[in-house]
């Protein structure tokens, strides 16, 4: 038994940063709803919270560097940090780029993979609370990953009709990135939930 205290505090800063993301994901959606005025409406909202999650990034490794005992490996901290700020900044790119490159009318099909990426936010959120509390993650987990393989037959489903139909090579363009932005979010919700799963085998 190891009587040595751990920095429970870490647990709390990942929490904070899972609301973090799914308050981005929603907005994203929001926005999405309401066409390209819509996004160009919270492009500030999603950039304010981006940075809220940079500071708590900058939170974890600062304690990361002044801790002694973590409540799991330090690797594995780092990891999760890590891909977790991957999230928030695809959220906050794709933002950017409907809006920087004038997305309008904006493709139903980019509401359905942002949608996945929302629902995998939260079942990110729900994972890392179970984590804490040293409850099961695995279903968790296994469901981001299918949403993960949906996103991506979706996205391949949409390139493959966008090069058949679409005749404006800038169209296309601006199209395929947005469909390629949200599907590589999807698989770095999918980093995260392994980083997840390997913690709580390792630790439970």
């Amino acid at each position: 038994m190891n009587l040595l205290p751990k920095d429970e505090k870490f647990f709390y800063l990942f929490e904070r940063h899972a609301q973090i993301l799914c308050r981005a994901s929603r907005l994203l959606i929001s926005g999405l709803n309401d066409g390209y005025d819509g996004v160009c409406r919270i492009q500030n909202d999603i950039s304010t919270i981006e940075d809220e999650g940079d500071h708590v990034v900058h939170e974890i490794f600062e304690r990361l560097r002044s801790t002694f005992i973590t409540p799991f490996d330090p690797e594995d901290i780092q990891a999760l940090a890590t891909s977790l700020d991957d999230i928030l900044d695809g959220i906050d790119d794709v933002t950017f780029r409907i809006v920087a490159y004038r997305l309008k009318p904006i493709p139903p099909a980019v509401l359905l993979l942002a949608e996945k990426v929302s629902a995998c936010c939260a079942l990110l959120a729900e994972a890392l609370v179970a984590l804490h509390r040293k409850k099961p993650v695995v279903n968790l987990c296994i469901e981001i990953n299918r949403l993960e393989n949906e996103a991506d037959k979706l996205e391949r489903n949409l390139l493959a009709e966008l090069f058949r139909n679409e005749k404006d090579a800038i169209a296309l363009i601006r199209q395929k990135e947005i469909y390629e932005l949200l599907e590589a979010t999807t698989d770095r919700c999918e980093d995260v939930a392994d980083v997840i799963q390997n913690v709580s085998v390792k630790n439970n």
